[in-house]
C-alpha cells in the first residue's frame, strides 16, 4: 500500500510542474494591468485588451486542473504505452462526467442537488456540467483507468477481434466501470461535499495553530514520501477551499491586488501555503551552517556540494537535495527543521502574510510580490524580515548543534559520514555535462539495480527515482550510484529512492525505454 501511495504522490508532479510557468505568466499579466506601474493601462485600451488576453491564457491550466490531472497522472502511472493510457483515461473521465451530468439532469432534485450552472458543488469540465469532485475525482478516475490499462492493454485477442485490442479494449472495459462509478458518486458525493465544507470551516477557524500543524506535517513527512498526501488535498483539492488553494489564489490575484485589506482577511486559507518560507529562508541558513562547520581543507568541496542544492531550494522550493544532506546523518536536525519552518510560517501568518508561498522564490516574486506589491508592499517587507531573521536562527542553531554534538555533516568526518566524496561530486558534474549523460546514467542505474528483470516498479517524483526491486540483495552499493551522478540512495527493504536532481524525469524515461526494449 505504501508503494502505491508513494507512486501516486510521485505522479502528481507531472501536472504540477506546469504550474510555475503558468503562474509566472499570470503574475506578469496582472502587473501589466496595474495603473500605478503603467499609467497607460486604462480601460478599453489595446494595452489592457492584450494584457487581459494573456491573463486569461495563463489561467488555462488552473481553471482546468481536474482535466489536467486526469490526463497527466497516467504519464507516470502507466507501466507501458503511457500515451495510449492518457487517451484511454481522457475518454473514461469524459464518460464519467457525462453520466454524472445526465443523472443530475433528471434526478438531481431527488439527490438534493440543484442542477443549475453556477450552483455551489457543480463545475464545468470540458463543457459538461457535473459534480465538482475536484482532484479527488480526477485522481480516482485516472487511477482506475490506468489500472485497467496496465492489466488489459497487452492482452492478446483472437485474430477476428484484434481490432478491439489495446486502447479500444481498455475503453470498452472502462465504460461500464465509469457508469457504475458515476452512479455511486451521485449517491454519496453530496454528503462528502457537506463534510468537506465543514472541514474547510475548521481549517480557517484554526488560524495560526492550523498553519503550524499543517506546515510541520508537510515537512516531517518528507522522509516517508507521503508528504504529497499532506499538502495535495489542500493545495490542489477541496479540503481548504473549493478547487484547491493554489488555483483559488491564482484565479483571484487581480481582486487581491486591487484591495488594500489584509491578505489574511481576504484569503485566510493562504496561511496553509506558507510552507515555502522554510524552503527559501530555512534551507539558506542550513546551507550556511553546513559550509561554516566544514573543515578548512574541505570548505571548497562543501561549497560545491551545497551551493547548487541551496539555489535549487531557494528558487524552486525543491529542497530534497539539501535536506537529505543531513536527514540520514542527524534525523533530529530534520525534525528541528520542520519545527522551525512551521514556527516561521505561523509568525508570518500572524503578521498578515497569506498567498501562494508554497514553493520557491520564483513563485514568491511572480505570483505574490510583483502583482500585489502596490497595495501590500509593507506585508512583504515584514515577510522578508521574518524570513531573514529565521535564516540567522537556522544558521546559529544548526551550527551550534553540529559543533556541540560533533555531527559528521559533509566535510567534517571520514568518507563514510559524508553524503558523497569530492571525487563523486566531480564525477557527477562530469556525468551531468556530457551530452549523453542521461543515457549512460539510465543504463548504469539499471545495471546497479540488478538489471531490468530485477526492477518491479519504477517511477519518480521531483528529484528522486522510486524503485521497487524483486531482490534487494543484488543491488549495488550506494557509491556505485554516486559515481554515476546520483546524490544519494535511500534504502528500505526492497524499495529504493535514488536522489538524482531535477533531471530525474528524463533519466526515468530513458530507463523505461531500456526496460521495454528486447534484451
Amino acid at each position: 500500500m505504501k508503494d502505491i501511495i508513494q507512486r501516486f504522490g510521485a505522479a502528481m508532479f507531472v501536472p504540477v510542474l506546469l504550474f510555475p510557468a503558468a503562474g509566472m505568466l499570470l503574475g506578469l499579466s496582472v502587473m501589466l494591468l496595474n495603473q500605478d506601474l503603467f499609467p497607460w493601462a486604462v480601460e478599453g485600451s489595446n494595452w489592457v485588451k492584450v494584457s487581459t488576453i494573456l491573463l486569461q491564457a495563463s489561467l488555462a491550466v488552473f481553471k482546468n486542473m481536474s482535466l489536467v490531472f486526469a490526463v497527466g497522472l497516467p504519464i507516470a502511472l502507466a507501466k507501458s504505452a503511457s500515451g495510449r493510457a492518457v487517451l484511454a483515461t481522457l475518454v473514461s473521465y469524459i464518460t464519467f462526467n457525462y453520466v454524472v451530468g445526465g443523472i443530475l439532469q433528471f434526478w438531481g432534485a431527488d439527490l438534493g442537488v440543484n442542477y443549475t450552472a453556477g450552483e455551489r458543488g457543480l463545475t464545468d469540465i470540458g463543457g459538461i456540467l457535473t459534480l465538482d469532485t475536484n482532484l479527488i475525482g480526477a485522481i480516482a478516475i485516472a487511477g482506475i483507468s490506468v489500472w485497467i490499462h496496465n492489466r488489459y492493454f497487452d492482452k492478446r485477442l483472437p485474430n477476428w477481434a484484434a481490432v478491439f485490442g489495446g486502447t479500444p479494449l481498455v475503453v470498452i472495459i472502462s465504460f461500464p466501470v465509469m457508469v457504475l462509478l458515476a452512479i455511486i458518486t451521485c449517491l454519496i458525493w453530496p454528503s462528502i461535499q457537506h463534510g468537506i465544507n465543514n472541514l474547510q470551516t475548521f481549517l480557517v477557524s484554526a488560524g495560526s495553530l492550523g498553519v503550524w500543524v499543517f506546515t510541520f506535517l508537510e515537512r516531517i513527512m518528507i522522509p516517508t514520501g507521503l508528504h504529497h498526501f499532506v499538502y495535495g488535498p489542500v493545495f490542489y483539492g477541496p479540503v481548504a477551499v473549493d478547487g484547491g488553494t493554489v488555483a483559488y489564489w491564482i484565479q483571484h490575484i487581480p481582486e487581491f491586488a486591487a484591495s488594500d485589506a489584509p491578505l489574511t482577511e481576504q484569503f485566510p486559507q493562504g496561511g496553509l501555503m506558507l510552507t515555502g518560507m522554510g524552503k527559501v529562508f530555512g534551507c539558506t541558513g542550513i546551507a550556511l551552517a553546513l559550509y561554516s562547520t566544514a573543515k578548512s581543507k574541505n570548505k571548497k568541496m562543501v561549497l560545491g556540494l551545497v551551493l547548487g542544492a541551496a539555489l535549487t531550494a531557494i528558487l524552486t522550493g525543491i529542497t530534497e537535495p539539501i535536506e537529505f544532506t543531513f536527514l540520514f546523518i542527524a534525523p533530529l536536525l530534520f525534525a528541528l527543521h520542520a519545527a522551525l519552518a512551521a514556527t516561521m510560517a505561523t509568525i508570518a501568518y500572524l503578521f498578515g502574510v497569506s498567498g501562494n508561498f508554497q514553493t520557491g522564490l520564483i513563485d514568491f516574486i511572480f505570483q505574490n510580490w510583483l502583482p500585489l506589491g502596490s497595495n501590500h508592499a509593507g506585508t512583504y517587507v515584514i515577510q522578508a524580515l521574518i524570513g531573514l531573521s529565521f535564516t540567522a536562527i537556522y544558521f546559529i542553531v544548526f551550527r551550534s548543534l553540529i559543533l556541540k554534538f560533533n555531527i559528521l555533516t559533509p566535510g567534517r568526518g571520514d568518507s563514510e559520514a559524508k553524503l558523497y566524496t569530492k571525487s563523486d561530486y566531480k564525477q557527477a558534474k562530469k556525468d551531468s555535462s556530457a551530452s549523453d549523460s542521461q543515457d549512460n546514467q539510465a543504463l548504469a542505474f539499471i545495471h546497479g539495480l540488478g538489471g531490468k528483470d530485477n526492477i518491479a516498479l519504477l517511477t519518480n517524483c521531483a528529484t528522486r527515482l522510486r524503485v521497487k526491486v524483486h531482490n534487494p540483495d543484488i543491488v549495488t552499493e550506494t557509491e556505485y550510484f554516486q559515481q554515476h551522478g546520483a546524490i544519494n540512495v535511500v534504502r528500505s527493504g526492497d524499495s529504493f529512492q535514488i536522489i538524482v536532481g531535477l533531471t530525474v524525469p528524463q533519466v526515468r524515461e530513458e530507463m523505461s525505454q531500456y526496460m521495454r526494449s528486447p534484451s
